[in-house]
């Protein structure tokens, strides 16, 4: 399916990591409402993914500009919250999200920090190349792939 479809919707983007099978789809609409194809789509198994519906948490009705940053060499023991309180240090965070081994469960060392940009590009002066837990940090921003018509 072509996100450029979809009358209502002002950005999409995927972000996808080389070295594993995952992703994610980001979709802006305008208004509250969803396009029909996203609706139908809801609770659907591709390639073994159940798509999902979720919405940002903040409460702000106000668009703010955010990045993704890929964080490598993460510790195996770091969980969401300890992430969450190192980046937190240099701005707000929005999302926290640590790759798991689909059949082990276990953390993959390595995950996705969403940050309002500005703070997002702090937090890449601040953290890339530095030692946490006996591990040296790799932060930077995350590929984005604009999604593209297949027609």
């Amino acid at each position: 399916m072509s996100f450029s479809t979809l009358s209502n919707a002002t950005r999409a983007s995927v972000i996808s990591v080389a070295i594993a099978v995952i992703g994610f789809a980001a979709l802006s609409f305008i208004g509250n409402a969803i396009a029909p194809p996203i609706a139908f789509a809801i609770g659907a198994i591709i390639t073994g993914i159940t798509i999902k519906l979720t919405t940002p948490s903040s409460s702000s009705s106000a668009a703010v500009e955010t990045t993704t940053l890929y964080v490598g060499n993460l510790p195996y023991r770091a969980n969401e919250t300890s992430v969450r309180t190192l980046f937190a240090e240099h701005g707000q965070v929005l999302s926290v999200r640590l790759m798991k081994d689909k059949h082990t469960g276990k953390r993959r060392g390595f995950g996705f920090v969403e940050m309002p940009e500005a703070d997002a590009k702090e937090a890449i002066q601040s953290l890339n190349d530095v030692e946490y837990q006996q591990r040296t940090l790799k932060v930077r921003e995350a590929n984005e792939r604009t999604l593209h018509s297949t027609e």
